[in-house]
């Protein structure tokens, strides 16, 4: 029969794994929020150059141009939008750095709230995020941290 000792593990060393990894991955999606914003742009600039070029909706038979208020109601989508991607890859950036540092648990757990209603890369760095920190281990690490006010700064 198998009489080994079971392997130990080391809760710490795991934890500031998985601490390491979240950290990295917030990077990861604030990124990915620079590259959506990116592409709002380029999706703009496309839709701008088609719908305010009266040649292209000329050549068209039986088609009329979609009157200017379309366009324009158009451009509050962007802007509600190109606002949200900067605020989520900001928040995503910040909590990284928190993560990584292991300070402010709790704002990085409402912004893991808040990527979990963006699916799918969100919504799996959210559930991970919120399966991590909300460990007993994990809480004891950010606990064992100086407060901001107390480095001396």
């Amino acid at each position: 029969m198998n009489n080994l000792p079971p392997i130990l593990r080391d809760q710490r060393k795991i934890d500031a794994d998985h601490l390491s990894l979240l950290s990295i991955f917030h990077f990861v999606i604030a990124g990915l929020a620079v590259a959506g914003l990116g592409f709002l742009v380029l999706h703009y600039s496309l839709m701008h150059a088609v719908f305010d070029n009266p040649e292209v909706w000329h050549q068209q038979k039986n088609v009329n141009m979609p009157p200017k208020e379309f366009f324009k109601l158009f451009k509050w989508f962007y802007c509600a939008f190109g606002t949200l991607l900067v605020l989520g890859g900001v928040a995503n950036l910040i909590s990284g750095f928190f993560i990584k540092q292991r300070r402010n648990r709790m704002f990085s757990l409402i912004v893991a709230g808040i990527n979990c209603l963006q699916s799918p890369f969100g919504t799996a760095l959210g559930v991970f995020t919120l399966v991590v920190l909300l460990r007993d281990s994990v809480r004891e690490c950010y606990d064992e941290q100086p407060e901001a006010g107390s480095r001396g700064l």
